[in-house]
């Protein structure tokens, strides 16, 4: 088969990151070459400043080493630079007269350190930080100098100062603004920060417009606009850094304060792309890890032919150690006319929380010195919960009542955010394969393996692991007494084989009971009637046909359900069920919770006559399979209008009638917040809010009750069944048999789940499955009986 030739501009993180996601989606569609102008493999950039601290080796921050390029057969040009690109011929030159074809171009320069033009600037000692041979100068000049002034007190500037600080510098820190980071903190967590980083020996100058670096060919001290000056041996320039767009510029690409992208990362010339610090999108240009890994499976599908809906942008969120003090921030933190906020400051403990309101809806959050509530500020956030009902200071409180704060966690827990990473994913792989350090968790999940700012809760995690407190073993368990093999290693074993039936599964995984046992046979019955829907389940439900189904009872007597489709009946239909009751004797009728009529005690001679004479679609929810979906229909309290909750209910039910599901599934639908039909405490509860409809999952009403976590927001009734029905199924094909909505979700995470049903190209498949599995079941229900 012909590769298509992919060469990548840039050897830096989110470039990479692309190619490594273009490898999972098809390892063997393209000829892939990476051209890198630092002399380097792959590295975490972000982490610089803890080699330069000293607390990591560059070795310990290589992402990819030159193995995984040979093992995925990828041609690296480092200390290379691409000079010019032909997008005519579609060829691109080099510095060192290297020409390469391309079919698809990826551009990944990223971003230059922007260095002051002051006067002086050219002198020896006068640097940036932005490269491994920058951490390398300042080592070296640390060994022969001693004062050493960081222009820049943002997050670089500080983490550079640490690190000189380490190195036995005395170090100044030069700001602009009259206080530190005001990108990412407001005036009171900066000056908290400040505070802590002059008790470690920083020290600052605030406020200061730097006139002059004076010296004669080295620098000797810096000269302000105010007159005054400080000494100097080493001037490390941290001001941030600009789009390195030469090349596109140069090129005829179309080029703005960056290369300018639309929501597939492609450029304004065919068949050329691009991705990280080096792009703008909807006018905004990205610095952080976090947006640029988005970016990057976006372009991955593009590039391989994978539907999805494009990058919509990212909401920033910044979770960093800095210096040993913990850091978050998320949106717009800063208060204004219509926003306000709500904030927790106790000064003893160094701790520091706001959160920033606008109307109901949380729009932007600081955390400093104890920042483990971020995850779930910054879930409220992006998902635009509601919380006009919520006391919004608790919100800031954590849950955890003290103790190990990693024990606390659900395993459903995002310990890196980067990549998505559970405090499950890690134990689990830290139980099955043997781990013992940071650094092998972080080869294996990837877990701190970008910016850092999770490592020391994952080192936490590993020490919680290894005491003696430890009881969260996530062991592989039989499915049964009767195997030793897990539920996923015998449906995987059923699938590889091609085994379909019970017996033929126990005759060839060696069960050790060949009858089974009531564990293991409805569970093997279930697993083959979703590899195959023809397969044959038996049931205890009495299936006649598409309308007519009945249950039979403990005295022999059967009771059937009238299916009134979001609880919706009407007159005729009443009629009838009235005068079957009356005309069969059944005594029995009542209202269920579903808001459906139930008729109890019909006999087994009469079934045919009542299923004739009421001449209606019976409903079908007896077992493990999707229930009637409760509304909230009649409360004479609220006003609110139902139609729309109604014709969704009815959409609902009859997407996913008839369907087996592996634990049954009760939805419940709310036109309103009065939340009518208890919608946040179903497996699938659907609310209505003024932008269409917040959808819940997880939640139970049962003994221990739960409540069910936001899924996300869908604006039409249309998209909610989509969303929902892709759920369903997806819940259908990952789940054990038996597991509840929560229990899977605890297990595989909210996270998971939602990046896949948000990816157009896999929610489709699953409704198309899902389609395919109800009109199955719906065509062939039909079972005679003597």
């Amino acid at each position: 088969m012909h590769k298509q030739k992919l060469v990548l501009v840039g050897n830096g993180m989110a470039g990479v990151r692309c190619i490594e996601e273009i490898l999972q989606h098809n390892p063997d569609a393209f000829e892939i070459t990476i051209f890198g102008s630092e002399p380097h493999v792959n590295y975490n950039r972000i982490l610089l400043s803890t080699v330069l601290q000293g607390s990591t080796s560059v070795a310990d921050i290589v992402i990819n080493d030159r193995n995984w390029y040979e093992q995925n057969n990828i041609q690296l040009f480092s200390g290379e630079t691409v000079a010019a690109i032909d997008t005519e011929k579609k060829v691109i030159k080099t510095d060192q007269d290297q020409q390469v074809p391309y079919d698809i171009l990826i551009l990944a320069t990223g971003s230059v350190p922007f260095m002051l033009p002051l006067p002086g600037a050219d002198k020896d000692g006068v640097i940036a930080f932005r490269t491994i041979e920058d951490c390398q100068t300042m080592v070296e000049t640390a060994k022969q100098y001693k004062k050493a002034v960081v222009i820049g007190g943002g997050l670089l500037g500080l983490e550079a100062a640490r690190g000189l600080l380490n190195l036995g510098m005395d170090v100044h820190v030069v700001h602009i603004a009259d206080y530190l980071m005001e990108r990412q903190l407001d005036r009171t967590a900066a000056k908290m920060l400040q505070a802590e980083l002059e008790a470690q020996g920083m020290k600052f100058l605030l406020e200061k417009h730097t006139a002059e670096i004076a010296g004669e060919d080295r620098v000797e001290r810096l000269v302000f606009k105010d007159g005054t000056e400080v000494e100097a041996d080493l001037v490390v320039m941290a001001v941030g850094v600009r789009p390195n767009v030469q090349l596109a510029q140069e090129s005829g690409i179309e080029v703005n304060r960056a290369i300018v992208v639309n929501d597939y990362l492609e450029t304004s010339v065919p068949n050329v792309y691009a991705v990280g610090e080096c792009v703008e999108h909807r006018g905004m240009v990205y610095g952080l890890v976090k947006p640029l890994y988005e970016q990057g499976k976006i372009l991955a599908k593009r590039i391989c032919g994978i539907d999805s809906e494009g990058y919509e942008g990212s909401v920033l969120s910044t979770q960093l150690k800095i210096s040993g003090v913990d850091v978050f921030s998320v949106g717009q933190f800063i208060e204004d006319e219509t926003a306000k906020a709500v904030t927790i400051h106790n000064a003893a403990d160094g701790i520091y929380k706001k959160a920033v309101f606008r109307e109901d809806k949380m729009i932007g959050a600081v955390l400093f010195g104890d920042t483990k509530d971020g995850t779930k500020l910054l879930d409220i956030i992006v998902k635009q919960r509601d919380v006009s009902d919520t006391d919004k200071v608790s919100l800031l409180q954590s849950s955890s009542g003290g103790g190990n704060e990693v024990a606390q966690m659900a395993h459903s827990s995002i310990i890196c955010n980067c990549n998505g990473v559970s405090k499950g994913s890690i134990i689990e792989a830290v139980q099955t394969k043997g781990l013992t350090t940071v650094e092998e968790i972080k080869a294996c999940t990837k877990a701190s393996g970008s910016c850092g700012g999770c490592k020391p809760l994952v080192a936490d995690l590993l020490a919680y692991i290894q005491s003696d407190d430890f009881e969260e073993v996530i062991e592989k368990k039989p499915m049964c007494p009767c195997t030793a093999l897990t539920e996923d290693e015998v449906v995987q074993e059923m699938q590889l084989r091609g085994l379909v039936s019970v017996k033929e599964v126990m005759k060839e995984l060696h069960w050790k009971d060949s009858e089974g046992c009531s564990v293991c046979r409805p569970a093997l019955q279930y697993y083959l009637g979703m590899i195959d829907p023809e397969y044959e389940i038996k049931r205890e439900v009495l299936y006649m046909n598409k309308q007519m189904n009945a249950i039979v009872q403990s005295d022999g007597t059967y009771s059937i359900v009238p299916q009134m489709y979001g609880g919706l009946t009407t007159a005729d239909q009443l009629r009838k069920i009235a005068d079957v009751a009356e005309r069969y004797q059944i005594a029995n009728v009542a209202i269920t919770s579903e808001q459906r009529i139930l008729l109890m005690g019909v006999k087994q001679e009469d079934l045919t006559s009542v299923w004739a004479e009421l001449d209606m679609p019976l409903s079908a929810t007896y077992g493990n399979m999707v229930q009637n979906v409760k509304t909230c229909i009649g409360e004479h309290v609220c006003q609110c209008e139902k139609d729309k909750a109604l014709e969704l209910a009815v959409l609902l039910e009859k997407q996913a009638e008839f369907v087996t599901t592996p634990y049954r599934i009760k939805i419940g639908v709310s036109a309103c917040m009065h939340n009518g039909a208890g919608s946040t405490t179903k497996d699938i509860g659907i609310m209505g809010i003024d932008r269409g409809w917040e959808i819940y999952v997880g939640g139970s009403s049962g003994r221990n009750v739960r409540s069910g976590q936001l899924l996300c927001v869908a604006e039409t009734n249309e998209e909610a069944v989509g969303i929902i029905s892709g759920f369903i199924q997806y819940y259908r094909e990952t789940a054990n048999y038996l597991e509840r909505t929560w229990q899977w979700l605890d297990r595989v995470g909210i996270i998971h789940v939602r990046e896949v049903l948000f990816d157009r190209e896999l929610r489709r498949q699953l409704l198309e499955r899902l389609e395919a599995d109800a009109a199955y079941y719906q065509k062939t229900s039909s079972k005679s009986y003597s």
